[in-house]
């Protein structure tokens, strides 16, 4: 009895130990009172913690000569290396080539220009039948739409003139302001058409009341002009500069001109001139662009490559469209599909702003003699399933699609590049009945016109002349072609281009410095 109680206060005692000092038993184990058991470590009660340098401690470190020496050599490596990038960078401006100054460009200059001349041919609905198919228009990348004339006069007849009221029959005043509002949104600017007599024989009655008439148009200009209208456009500008009161027409379409304002054109029309008299009406009348009929007047390809020689440098000013100074649509001229398209890439690359009479971008063809053709829409409907198809209907309309396509692939193209927007222009070879020439700017790339509207196939040899100063490379890339026997993306040598009857191609090459 005694024996067992001695027994019990020991593994009492053993229990009561810190656990550090308790046996262990054979197996590594701490004896407790627990059937494994475990360790336990008993942990100081005040834990060091690093408390690092103190400011005083550190600041005689740094003192030290090696710290010294090493923060000097961190010092001049620093400057070194910002020194040699310096260098390095001011080497790589100095030596990259310099690029060349953007010229001055107007609304006019960025992209094609769009008139519609007979509003009720256009649309039915007059003039909120153009704004509802401003959409249309805008996927053609136009920046600017000439309206009209849209005013009331009899022919011949300048008692009757109302240039501040839009015919009736056409519309409204606010439906002229609705849609240069609309127009606007978009980016596309709107010039008025105010030639006086449009319905007579001459725009400007007779020279015994063109004074008279002037100061109606100037007036007219200045109502329109305040209502929102981007520009005035009048024909027969060689009668109008006649005038003495020509200078205040000027003065309300470009006076009051700043960098800070969207700057308002005044656009002419010349008919019957020379390429010598265009330049200098263009030096002398002071209007921002002048459209005129010398594509239609010449058609031999030497002729207008002489055109475009004399005119390129005053290509801001200088408005180009076959059939548009005479509000005539381009198959008037081109008389097939084929030459449509080649004409389009000829005004879509040549210097200066090309301008076009509404249904151009579907080669719309006038009908029976009439002068105004009424506009096809819907020409992306096609036939019905199972539904009875005219197959000359159907092909006419597949080639209008066809049409519209390249028409906006050239316009988009024109609107990207600077070489086609506002490049310098180099003549490369003419004949009868094909010509070329080279348009470039500075890096940009650089592409070849050359197009062939005669009747039998024609071989080009591209060169320029020496006295030039560019040179041309022996090959270039197809961008754009209408003749099916070259391929886009392929290259051709430019010393041997043969190109099919009504064919124009357009041709890339890259700047090498």
């Amino acid at each position: 009895m005694n024996k067992d109680k001695e027994i019990d206060m020991k593994d009492v005692e053993l229990n009561e130990l810190d656990p550090e000092k308790q046996p262990m038993t054979g197996d590594g184990q701490a004896a407790s009172g627990e059937k494994n058991g475990s360790v336990k470590l008993k942990i100081p009660d005040d834990e060091v913690t690093f408390t690092g340098l103190s400011k005083e401690e550190l600041m005689r470190v740094a003192g030290t000569p090696g710290w010294v020496r090493t923060r000097w050599v961190l010092l001049l490596l620093f400057w070194l290396g910002w020194l040699g990038m310096l260098a390095g960078a001011i080497v790589i401006i100095v030596q990259a080539p310099r690029c060349k100054p953007i010229p001055e460009m107007n609304w006019w200059n960025k992209g094609p220009l769009y008139q519609i001349s007979d509003v009720d041919a256009f649309s039915s609905e007059g003039i909120k039948g153009v704004e509802a198919k401003l959409d249309n228009m805008n996927s053609l990348k136009l920046k600017g739409l000439i309206l009209g004339p849209i005013h009331t006069v009899d022919p011949g007849q300048p008692n009757t003139l109302k240039l501040t009221d839009v015919d009736a029959a056409k519309g409204k005043n606010d439906d002229l302001v609705d849609l240069v509002v609309k127009a606007h949104t978009m980016g596309i600017s709107v010039v008025l058409d105010l030639t006086p007599n449009y319905p007579g024989g001459t725009p400007w009655f007779n020279t015994a009341n063109v004074d008279e008439v002037m100061e109606k148009v100037t007036a007219a200009a200045e109502f329109w002009l305040s209502l929102g209208v981007d520009g005035i456009k009048i024909s027969g500008l060689t009668v109008a500069t006649n005038s003495v009161d020509w200078s205040k027409l000027q003065a309300a379409v470009q006076g009051n001109r700043t960098e800070d304002t969207k700057k308002r054109a005044l656009m002419g029309v010349v008919e019957h001139m020379s390429t010598v008299e265009v330049s200098q009406m263009l030096n002398t009348s002071g209007v921002d662009l002048i459209l005129s009929d010398l594509l239609e007047k010449k058609n031999g390809g030497v002729e207008r490559i002489q055109d475009m020689d004399t005119l390129h440098s005053q290509q801001r000013s200088l408005g180009w469209g076959l059939g548009a100074a005479q509000q005539d649509q381009l198959s008037k001229i081109a008389a097939t599909p084929a030459l449509v398209r080649l004409y389009q890439l000829l005004l879509f690359t040549m210097p200066g702003t090309p301008v076009f009479t509404y249904g151009d971008e579907i080669g719309l063809q006038a009908e029976h003699g009439e002068k105004s053709p009424k506009m096809v829409w819907d020409i992306d409907t096609e036939p019905a399933k199972g539904a009875a198809v005219n197959e000359t209907v159907e092909a006419e309309r597949k080639e209008r699609v066809a049409t519209s396509k390249w028409f906006k692939l050239l316009s988009d193209l024109r609107g990207k590049e600077h070489s086609l927007l506002h490049g310098d222009y180099y003549p490369l070879y003419s004949s009868a009945s094909s010509l070329s020439f080279l348009r470039l700017w500075d890096q940009s790339e650089r592409y070849i016109t050359a197009v062939n509207w005669g009747a039998a196939p024609q071989t080009l040899s591209l060169k320029l002349a020496p006295t030039e100063g560019v040179e041309l490379p022996d090959m270039a890339k197809v961008k754009l072609t209408t003749d099916s026997s070259l391929k886009e993306d392929s290259t051709i040598h430019l010393d041997n281009i043969t190109l099919g009857p009504s064919q124009a191609i357009l041709l890339q090459f890259p700047y090498t410095g």
